[in-house]
């Protein structure tokens, strides 16, 4: 190998002609892919060793990662007239052994990705169609590596680079994006401390590269319309004959990557084109026949794997800062309607052609293509409707009639969006998403790994303001029903799934008086009213916001002198249950408990927020004095004075800092709670007053050599 990098190098002085370089390259290359190869192969991989891979370890020891960056880059230096060209098969070379490299050798990918300017020529080399493939695997890798994000806007020519792409180059090239729209570290975002995110927030100021990465893409004429198009079209498949060969399985075990499949699909329509032009005989069709049902089922998979990143690019757009602009392109194009008609075939199909799995995976591992496009699928849906009036274009037409409907019946002003969405952008069919939705949730196993997301689909549909409309349409289709059997009768045990489902009731039941007599005519014993209370104080992090929207539900039908109402709050259990002081008083007293400042998520801050609720409807009733009296009562009880209130006053102080910052969305908490974000801020400043002798200030009730309120919280 060093031998032969000594010959490349002279070979590739700045005057040649490269022409020896090509048969060079063709002695090295099989030495590294062989290695290559038996590390993709290799089922425990393990982080690439010298020993285990001397030739790599050889060839990039001897420089020849840097030469070949060198050959590569050379045309960019020259200003000469008569630039010079390099071959389509030694560009293709270089690519496929700096791939090879990466692959083997520790630490040769981080450095690729430290030159700035070798990654951004990488983009350039993607406008050729024969070196696509390879340009496009190494990229993926090198930025999977890179310790900071790369600006999408200084790629040379990127919008003329889009627009070059077919759309097969355009799914692979959302493979790459990925990486470059998302936050780094999204992935645990619930897991932050929100004072880690407030500082971060404090020393970044303006938009992060993610974001300003969203933006660019956004300026490109056309972009969104065709991951529209790439996302929503159809497989031309003749269903029922996918075989899937016996070889394919084989080569799948080491097959995760779209480009790779690209590679094989161009190998097996050659290999069926050639088998038909050969030969007329019969031996000649028998042959063809078992050809050309590879690229079938590879085709089904392959558009499985593109539709998987273009969702994910879409769905990232639609959480980001130009959220409604994205909303309004997404609804023109036809995104939902389009998903809706792959519902059946694509997204959600009979798992019998995938009983093909990746790297040797169970196929109910998170792995599996099949598995990954369908909680794709539902992160989108879920982002599509949250807080959006535009959720309605996951109904049909029908279904929209029947929201009216059910307003008109129930003497209660249609909701404007509902007026207001256009008919022409909505699902066509004889369901629409949502419902198609429903019926695959109640037919899921219940261990499934899918309902926690399905759950959250739906639930993002009824978020915002409550509508009743919304509530009885879900609640006809027997969700309330499927939720309370999955929650009391099959026990379920996921934290996450259990969290999603009382989110969920929650939504489904707030204000809502026919929800709470369901309810009760579902949870008919005692013994089951007891599964379900053990279900909600198992965690109430993750009720939390079940308990809130009872409490909110069970003031508003207090104040209400309706026959019905009055009747269902004398036999609901539930109702009765929360009506009991002790009760509430326990909830507060758990609430306020289990979070502190320093421990403080986007997932357990609703803790914080249901706790002020039950103490504003208290203050509404004036009872604030008593509930806070009551709490110092339980603290005596537990024999440690003030624990609970002085933890209480920093909380709701780190509330203020963060609710009341400029950029924050207060809309989320007045239009859960239906109580005005005023109320809200008057509530925490008369808590929080100084004045000792005021009887809702919580000062008062923390005796003076309990106090422990003065300290400052910093991001410790």
């Amino acid at each position: 190998i060093p031998l032969l990098l000594q010959k490349l190098y002279e070979n590739s002085h700045p005057n040649s002609d490269f022409s020896e370089c090509q048969s060079i390259l063709k002695e090295i290359s099989p030495l590294l892919s062989m290695e290559a190869m038996a590390f993709v192969t290799d089922d425990n991989r393990k982080p690439a060793q010298e020993a285990a891979f001397p030739n790599t370890y050889t060839f990039d020891l001897f420089g020849g990662v840097d030469l070949l960056v060198e050959i590569l880059m050379r045309p960019t230096l020259i200003t000469q007239k008569k630039k010079q060209k390099i071959s389509d098969d030694l560009i293709k070379d270089c690519l496929s052994i700096l791939y090879n490299t990466c692959i083997c050798t520790e630490g040769v990918t981080k450095r690729l990705a430290e030159r700035n300017d070798f990654v951004l020529f990488l983009f350039t080399l993607m406008t050729n169609k024969k070196t696509f493939l390879q340009t496009a695997t190494l990229i993926e890798d090198i930025l999977g590596v890179k310790k900071e994000m790369i600006q999408l806007e200084d790629i040379p020519n990127l919008a003329s680079l889009v627009s070059s792409f077919d759309q097969q180059q355009l799914a692979n090239f959302c493979r790459i994006l990925a990486v470059t729209i998302s936050e780094l570290d999204t992935g645990s975002d619930d897991k932050h401390t929100l004072l880690a995110k407030n500082a971060q927030q404090k020393k970044n100021g303006g938009p992060s590269r993610a974001e300003v990465n969203q933006a660019t893409l956004l300026n490109i004429p056309g972009f969104v319309e065709r991951l529209c198009k790439l996302a929503t079209r159809k497989v031309s498949e003749t269903t029922g004959t996918s075989n899937f060969l016996q070889e394919l399985e084989e080569w799948y075990t080491w097959l995760d990557n779209a480009l790779v499949l690209d590679a094989l699909m161009r190998v097996a329509n050659e290999e069926a084109e050639q088998s038909s032009t050969e030969s007329s005989d019969e031996s000649g069709l028998a042959n063809t026949s078992a050809r050309t049902q590879l690229p079938q089922s590879m085709k089904i998979m392959h558009e499985i794997m593109y539709k998987l990143e273009v969702l994910y690019v879409l769905c990232v757009l639609l959480m980001g800062r130009q959220r409604n602009q994205v909303h309004k392109m997404i609804a023109e194009f036809k995104l939902i309607p389009g998903l809706n008609n792959l519902f059946d075939k694509l997204i959600w199909r009979k798992h019998s052609a995938s009983t093909l799995v990746l790297h040797g995976h169970n196929q109910n591992c998170d792995c599996s293509p099949d598995i990954t496009l369908k909680i794709q699928f539902l992160r989108l849906l879920q982002s599509f409707s949250d807080h959006h009036e535009n959720k309605y274009l996951l109904l049909n037409s029908q279904e929209l009639n029947e929201l009216s409907a059910i307003s008109l019946k129930a003497n209660i002003p249609e909701v404007d969006a509902v007026v207001n969405t256009d008919r022409s952008l909505v699902c066509d069919g004889k369901r629409g998403l949502l419902t198609r939705l429903l019926q695959v949730m109640k037919k899921e196993p219940a261990e499934s790994s899918f309902r926690f997301w399905q759950a959250r689909a739906v639930e993002s549909f009824l978020r915002g303001a409550t509508s009743y409309a919304d509530q009885m349409f879900l609640l006809k289709r027997g969700l309330l029903e499927h939720i309370l059997y999955c929650i009391v009768d099959s026990e379920c045990k996921s934290r996450d799934v259990l969290q999603s489902y009382f989110d969920l009731l929650g939504e489904l039941m707030k204000f809502n008086i026919d929800a709470f007599k369901r309810f009760n005519k579902y949870i008919n014993t005692d013994e089951k009213f007891q599964i379900f209370l053990n279900q909600i104080n198992s965690s109430l992090v993750d009720s939390n916001m079940l308990v809130r929207c009872i409490t909110l539900s069970l003031d508003r039908f207090e104040n209400q002198s309706d026959i019905k109402v009055a009747e269902v709050l004398s036999e609901c259990r539930l109702l009765s249950y929360m009506s009991q002081m002790s009760m509430r008083m326990s909830f507060l007293f758990r609430l306020i408990n289990i979070i502190h400042v320093q421990t403080l998520t986007q997932e357990n801050v609703s803790c914080l927020n249901t706790s002020l609720v039950i103490l504003m409807l208290a203050r509404r009733k004036e009872k604030l004095p008593f509930y806070l009296h009551k709490l110092q009562e339980m603290e005596y009880v537990k024999k440690y004075p003030g624990f609970i209130l002085n933890n209480f006053h920093s909380l709701l102080r780190f509330w203020q800092q963060h609710y009341l910052n400029k950029d924050k969305d207060s809309t989320c908490l007045e239009n859960s709670s239906c109580i005005s974000f005023t109320y809200w801020k008057e509530t925490v400043s008369i808590l929080l007053s100084p004045d000792r002798t005021s009887p809702c200030a919580i000062v008062s009730y923390i005796d003076e050599a309990y106090m422990d309120i003065d300290r400052d919280f910093s991001e410790e």
